[in-house]
């Protein structure tokens, strides 16, 4: 059984021969990762549109992600600080770890910040043929062995703040809500059109969302979301589905976001991301949901996997598999990017207990 057949069986609700894995890495782990494995020093960022996935195929990973979306805007750098083509200002801010230095991404300026702004504010075309033509490529190269995800994430509530603010688009939100609509659309219309080509072109899931959970409650009241981002979700699902379908459709937010999980499924949403096992219990969302969605994650990406021994790692993967494993719907994975300051041996760790431990039936 390959890869892409693991999957979209596991998907199915099916035990295959083993549980479906996949991860995703910041460039500086990527690079720790690229000298372990002895592989070439290829730049890695994640929802990136590389061609080349070296690190995932070594790995035995399962799916090969493909970002077409915001979060893979083209940069102009100067020193440590750059704008993206949706004219998004960010600076790199350095941190340190015990394996070296890393550095994340902050935004320092919103474009539509001032309401004068909004109206004349242009996005980047989504019908620029650079966006696809990578994609060509890996689906002639990785298509027919691996399950091929379109990523357009930061759909709509994500790239909307990123170019208002968050404090000012949920203002707006409860007291504008043409000037609240307008933003939001932005990306909405953009992330649509980009999704249905990434679907006309084959990709096997569409991965959509956004962070609308912290830690133990939503960023927003379930009204609001419901309000504002449901009914958006809503046209990509259907749209998505008339050109596939048998396509299926991920969504992904961090934290916490049991209030919204029966709407999820309303709209057609398959698969739930990540499953931060620190503000949603996996064993419970299995229970409740398991025969109406496929789960993606649940590996702790706040302690246990930076910061846990490999006993503590190892267990964690056990308890997963014996858990949410049986009768399919589960692709296992750590809940973020696999950040700097995460040990390699935690890491392979990781990957070889879902080698020998994941084989279906479960024996745990």
């Amino acid at each position: 059984m390959n890869s892409k057949e693991r999957v979209l069986l596991a998907l199915e609700h099916k035990e295959v021969d083993r549980v479906p894995m996949v991860a995703s890495f910041t460039s500086e782990f990527a690079q720790r990762l690229q000298n372990y494995l002895g592989l070439p020093q290829v730049p890695v960022e994640p929802h990136d549109k590389r061609i080349n996935h070296d690190i995932e195929v070594t790995l035995g990973l399962d799916i090969i992600q493909y970002s077409a979306g915001i979060v893979a805007s083209k940069y102009t750098f100067k020193e440590d600080a750059f704008t993206c083509e949706w004219g998004i200002k960010w600076r790199q801010v350095k941190y340190n770890t015990q394996f070296g230095e890393g550095k994340y991404r902050e935004i320092v300026e919103h474009p539509l910040n001032d309401n004068y702004k909004i109206k004349n504010y242009v996005s980047p075309n989504p019908h620029r043929e650079e966006l696809y033509k990578p994609l060509e490529k890996v689906l002639n190269k990785y298509g027919r062995e691996y399950c091929i995800m379109g990523v357009v994430v930061c759909t709509i509530f994500e790239g909307a703040w990123s170019l208002r603010g968050m404090e000012k688009l949920l203002i707006d939100m409860l007291l504008n809500e043409e000037t609240a609509n307008y933003i939001l659309d932005i990306p909405f219309k953009y992330h649509l059109k980009v999704a249905k080509r990434l679907v006309q072109m084959g990709v096997d899931i569409i991965w959509l969302g956004d962070d609308v959970g912290s830690q133990d409650t939503m960023l927003m009241s379930p009204k609001l979301w419901r309000k504002y981002l449901k009914p958006r979700m809503s046209i990509i699902c259907q749209e998505l589905k008339k050109i596939n379908p048998v396509l299926k459709i991920a969504y992904h937010s961090d934290g916490y976001i049991y209030p919204i999980i029966n709407d999820l499924i309303e709209i057609g949403i398959d698969i739930l991301n990540p499953i931060q096992p620190q503000s949603m219990d996996p064993i419970y969302l299995k229970k409740q949901y398991g025969n109406k969605l496929s789960f993606w994650g649940s590996i702790d990406e706040q302690y246990t996997l930076p910061f846990g021994t490999l006993k503590e790692v190892k267990k964690e993967v056990l308890e997963r598999i014996k858990t949410i494993a049986p009768g399919g719907g589960f692709i296992i994975s750590p809940c973020q990017h696999v950040q700097l300051d995460t040990p390699l041996e935690n890491f392979m760790t990781f990957i070889n207990t879902v080698k020998e431990y994941g084989k279906y039936p479960v024996r745990l």
